[in-house]
Order: structure tokens, then C-alpha cells, then sequence
């Protein structure tokens, strides 16, 4: 006869370099349909309810009762390796908040970053957003702009953009979790569709250094070049060296190595000569 296994918690599932490496260039990390179904139904009448008062600064473990909703989301295996190599163990919580688009609301954001401008070159948040319902084109979803984060703007300076090319507009399966960098150029699109869209944010703050938070066995992967060399429409070309700049800085600070270079931009640029010319 069979028997019954006791529950263990499910170890997370931490980020590869070349994860790492997209984020850095994207902005973002998409984990499609990673919250079981019986979570998702679950959620919506969690999310209708008032949820905890969480002081700023407060640690995870004390913010989110151990079973409680919020604390069973961020230990599902694929979303506790994600932040684990994102902000480390044991971050602090900023803010959390549910985001819910009426039907048929008629409005959306305006296109912004969140909070006062940020303008930190060696430590970065990581906003949490989880989907509990399948997002369609019709109910909107969050608009995103891959590869903005490090083009530091102040909350809605961007507000009179509509549209930007190469921006993304989310739409994806019930259980869908986002992991932005708090940089990120984005915006709550207008839901036309004839059911509620719900949103669950957590903002998490860094407790420790950055540094190899993540498995660094594919460090060396020519992959690791290739993500973060890329390029986004929504830019031209030769404004896009800043970002390969910025990306440089930012790898070099999360891998510990301040000699990582693309193509010789950051060398350049820091180069200080000290030897006199005899000439």
C-alpha cells in the first residue's frame, strides 16, 4: 500500500548567473503560473479584506506570520530562490499593498518610477508583484519599459509619455509573479474588461551586501555577456552605451569584480592616468 509522505518545505530554486544578468539588463524577472492554482483562488478573498499594518523596516519573518498568505507566497520555491538572490536573506519590507482595476474602469497610471529618485549605484529594491487571476489583453495588466531602470527619473517625470516603443504590457496565466527593480519605468494600464484585476505588491529592501546572492556556477558563461549587452528599442543606439555603462557598474558590484568590463566602456571611462608625460 502506498503511504503518505509527510509535507517538507520545497527548497528554493536560486537564480543562475544568467538570470542575474537579464535582470540587470531587463530590469525585471517574469515567473509565469509559479503559484499554485489553490493559492490564486485563495488570494482574491484574502486581497479583499484588509491586509496587516507592516512598519517600514520590518523583517520578512515578522511582517508575514509564519502560514499566513503573504509568508506561504514568498517561500514557494521559485519566487524564494528569486529573492534570495536578488536582496539576500532576511530583507526588510517597505510597503505592501493590493492594486485592484475596477471593470471597466476607464482610467489608467501615468507612466512613472517609483518613489523619490533613487539614485544608489551599489544597492537596488526589488518590488514583488503577483497575479492571481490570468491577465488578458483586455483587462489591461502593468505596462513595463524593459531596460529603464537605470535611467534615473523622479516618480512621474515620464508621465506625458503614452507609449514607448519596445515597452511590454503584461499579460500572462493565473499565478504570475514579477520581481522589478524599483527603477523600472512602468504603469497600471486601464482594465476594459468586465472582472476585477487584482495586483499584490511587496517592496523589499536589501539587508546585506548584493554580492554573489546567486548561484555563480555559470559565471563565466558567454550568456552572462550576451544579456547584459542587449539593447532596447526605446533607445538609439549611441544612447544606449549609457545603459551598457550603468550595467557594467551595477554586474560589477553584484559580482565582486571591479575589473568586468563590456568592450572597454568602463575602462575608459575610469581611466585616471598617473604617470607624467616626459614628452
Amino acid at each position: 500500500m502506498p503511504t503518505t509522505q509527510p509535507y517538507t518545505r520545497q527548497q528554493p530554486r536560486p537564480l543562475s548567473s544568467v538570470q542575474m544578468a537579464r535582470f540587470v539588463a531587463q530590469g525585471f524577472l517574469r515567473l509565469d503560473g509559479v503559484v499554485p492554482q489553490e493559492m490564486n483562488d485563495e488570494a482574491v478573498g484574502v486581497f479583499d479584506g484588509p491586509l496587516p499594518e507592516v512598519p517600514y523596516g520590518t523583517p520578512v519573518d515578522k511582517a508575514f506570520p509564519e502560514g499566513g498568505f503573504a509568508r506561504r507566497l514568498l517561500g514557494l520555491p521559485e519566487v524564494a530562490g528569486a529573492l534570495a538572490g536578488l536582496v539576500g536573506p532576511e530583507p526588510t519590507v517597505d510597503h505592501h499593498f493590493v492594486h485592484a482595476r475596477r471593470a471597466y474602469e476607464g482610467r489608467a497610471q501615468s507612466l512613472h518610477a517609483d518613489a523619490i529618485i533613487d539614485v544608489r549605484p551599489d544597492a537596488f529594491d526589488v518590488q514583488l508583484m503577483y497575479y492571481p487571476q490570468e491577465v488578458t489583453a483586455d483587462m489591461g495588466g502593468t505596462l513595463v519599459v524593459p531596460g529603464t531602470h537605470l535611467r534615473r527619473i523622479n516618480e512621474s517625470d515620464i508621465g506625458r509619455y503614452q507609449n514607448l516603443r519596445g515597452q511590454t504590457r503584461l499579460t500572462c496565466p493565473a499565478g504570475t509573479v514579477l520581481l522589478l527593480h524599483h527603477g523600472i519605468w512602468h504603469s497600471g494600464r486601464r482594465n476594459d474588461s468586465d472582472r476585477t484585476r487584482h495586483m499584490y505588491k511587496i517592496r523589499f529592501n536589501p539587508a546585506v551586501p548584493q554580492v554573489r546572492l546567486w548561484d555563480t556556477g555559470d559565471l563565466d558563461s558567454p550568456a552572462v555577456i550576451e544579456e547584459l549587452a542587449r539593447t532596447f528599442p526605446w533607445c538609439e543606439p549611441a544612447a544606449a552605451r549609457l545603459e551598457t555603462y550603468n550595467r557594467i557598474l551595477l554586474w560589477r558590484t553584484l559580482t565582486g569584480d571591479p575589473g568586468f568590463d563590456i568592450d572597454h566602456w568602463a575602462t575608459r571611462i575610469t581611466n585616471r592616468p598617473t604617470t607624467r608625460s616626459h614628452a
